[in-house]
């Protein structure tokens, strides 16, 4: 594709996307059906131009308005995504000339808005919990996530998998903590390779595969997924039961959970049991009270641990969105904690790095349930074998240790989780 063409198209998709209507991979997805010709690395230079632009939209847009031209030009030629001498090819002398200016400035230079590029009120929440953490947290903010993947233990053994990624071509590397993970640096053709098609492996944050880790299930128990979603959680949960019991999937979305169907055929598991409910309060959760062995929570939230991958986040969230996700997350959690039996485990999840959507829930859940004993999760990992497990962990107001994950610390999404036992 010609210069110009490009530029062009990730200006019109720049554009798109800062309407903010959509999530921004939506807006990309559907850009792509709809001009179809444009092949993987136009795709590329398309997707990581709008993704670049999102992460550091406070900086490119101190610098746009001294060029010329529509902003979302502007916008795009700052973040483009590729070679530098094709991206001048489709610039003015003047243009040539501004980006020359902006690729002079340093970030000595540069207030601090313009370098951590996140919201005002997302800033000072961070800094009182991080400190100097706070600017290690903004660089890794700043690049894209890898690629991580979950091996299916019911299937295949992850030396396995390796090895057969390695004859495709793909280096990965095990994950740090997680003992069913694998690493990818780049985004690989994955979905035509036998090892995925056949369901050995799914893509999954080695975060989210730590929850599953967390909630423990053993082989004939009942558990409940409350917040099931496209079930990739479901599914790492139905291999540690070795596909025994029952497993059911809640989800208010019916078109979530569709989303899981063809990634439970691949997966082996036929003890998952899909529902979509009405609400938290619905009477299938109410027939099933006090009858559950485990129960997940990976409740609704900011998606603000997930910046890496979806930068345009901090921008479509706000105070009052989280405020609004915070009476739902404290609804859902007390709604779900009746579905436990004496003696089963409760864990409660976010990928958010906020405390009012994280600790503050968990602290006021303990206190407002007696019969809810706090798990120390630092402990409960240590017991499955997981190397480091009190690296990943905080203390709580209870004393005992909450599952906190961080980008800069860990190299995984942000992630909370609390557990309990009922008694």
């Amino acid at each position: 594709m010609h210069p110009k063409v490009l530029l062009d198209a990730c200006a019109e998709l720049v554009r798109l996307t800062l309407t903010f209507e959509h999530p921004a991979d939506a807006v990309v997805s559907r850009f792509f059906r709809d001009n179809r010709g444009l092949g993987p690395r136009e795709r590329a230079t398309l997707a990581e131009t709008v993704y670049t632009v999102l992460r550091k939209k406070l900086l490119f847009d101190h610098m746009a308005p001294s060029g010329s031209g529509p902003r979302e030009r502007r916008l795009a030629i700052l973040g483009f995504y590729g070679p530098r001498d094709f991206l001048l090819g489709a610039l003015t002398d003047q243009e040539r000339k501004w980006l020359e200016q902006c690729d002079g400035v340093t970030a000595d230079d540069l207030m601090e808005r313009h370098r951590h590029n996140l919201p005002e009120w997302l800033v000072q929440p961070l800094k009182d919990q991080l400190g100097a953490g706070f600017w290690p947290l903004v660089e890794s903010l700043s690049n894209a996530a890898p690629l991580d993947l979950r091996v299916n233990a019911l299937q295949d053994k992850r030396a396995d998998v390796q090895k057969e990624l390695a004859k495709a071509g793909i280096k990965a590397v095990p994950t740090p903590y997680s003992p069913w993970g694998l690493r990818i640096d780049g985004k690989p053709a994955l979905a035509k390779l036998d090892v995925f098609t056949r369901g050995a492996v799914e893509v999954q944050d080695e975060g989210s595969q730590l929850l599953a880790l967390l909630l423990d299930a053993k082989r004939g128990e009942m558990v409940v997924d409350f917040c099931a979603g496209a079930g990739g959680k479901t599914l790492a949960i139905g291999a540690t039961m070795r596909n025994t019991g029952r497993l059911y999937a809640f989800d208010v979305s019916g078109h979530r959970l569709d989303a899981l169907k063809p990634r439970l055929a691949r997966s082996g598991l036929s003890n998952v049991h899909p529902a979509a409910i009405a609400h938290e309060r619905d009477d299938r959760i109410k027939r099933l009270a006090g009858k559950i062995d485990r129960v997940l929570v990976d409740a609704p939230c900011s998606g603000l641990g997930t910046l890496r991958r979806n930068p345009d986040l901090k921008w479509r969230q706000s105070p009052q969105s989280v405020e609004e996700l915070v009476a739902k997350q404290t609804a859902i959690l007390a709604s779900a904690a009746r579905l436990l039996k004496s003696g089963g485990r409760l864990v409660y999840a976010t990928c958010s790095i906020l405390p009012q959507e994280n600790e503050a829930i968990a602290d006021a859940f303990t206190a407002a349930h007696p019969d809810f004993v706090p798990l120390d999760a630092g402990d409960a990992l240590s017991q499955l074998k997981v190397e480091g497990a009190e690296k990943l962990c905080s203390g709580g107001a209870s004393g005992t240790g909450y599952l906190r994950l961080w980008p800069h610390v860990h190299q995984t999404d942000g992630f909370f989780a609390a557990g309990w036992t009922r008694k």
